[in-house]
């Protein structure tokens, strides 16, 4: 069953509050594909989750290779004012990948949230729950925005709000035509990032 876009609260939202969002773009990038055959656009997404609030942070967390193939991406998500995180793919004996940033994120969300009144998590894994839940019981308001038909119904459940990308897909894809810049070597993989080592010439 597929959730429905702000299902259950209607949060105050007022242009004082601060805002942080936090994006899990490999569970964005890999939900849009399966669902849409399309790519997210990130951009988009944190203005809809600023919702004309005061944003103070936005951080993208992803994952690099050596190819540094996943630049490109890099560059755009600095140039809509997304910060990003990264850190190295792992490969493993056997060819195992592995790229997590669920810790990585639930830190930082938790580490900034005393300068913030608003959590924005843009993801639908449900690992989440116990971020939600902790950030919620030291009085943030704390919203999720992810794609209904992979959002975890306990996670929409454990927030004070949930918004539904699907609901807009003109707003929130990209035809797979055009490029993303998301790299397709880590497939099936989360995605993860750090901060480049060098910020990116902006254009």
């Amino acid at each position: 069953m597929i959730p429905q876009i702000n299902k259950k609260r209607n949060p105050l939202k007022h242009p004082d509050q601060r805002v942080g969002v936090f994006i899990d773009v490999q569970n964005m990038y890999y939900s849009a594909k399966n669902l849409f055959g399309a790519k997210v656009n990130f951009g988009n997404i944190v203005k809809e989750a600023t919702a004309g609030r005061k944003l103070i942070r936005a951080i993208a967390y992803v994952v690099s290779t050596e190819s540094k193939e996943e630049q490109p991406f890099f560059d755009a998500l600095y140039n809509v004012g997304i910060e990003t995180k990264d850190k190295p793919l792992q490969i493993f004996l056997g060819g195992e990948k592995k790229a997590d940033w669920d810790v990585g994120l639930a830190v930082d969300a938790i580490r900034f949230s005393p300068s913030l009144d608003a959590i924005v998590l843009v993801s639908g894994d449900g690992d989440y729950i116990p971020l939600v839940d902790y950030l919620r019981s030291q009085g943030k308001q704390v919203e999720v925005m992810a794609f209904g038909g992979t959002t975890s119904g306990k996670l929409i459940d454990a927030s004070d709000d949930f918004i539904d990308l699907s609901q807009d897909k003109a707003k929130f894809l990209i035809a797979d035509h055009r490029h993303s810049g998301v790299p397709t070597h880590v497939a099936g993989k989360r995605y993860t990032a750090k901060r480049p080592a060098y910020p990116p010439k902006k254009v």
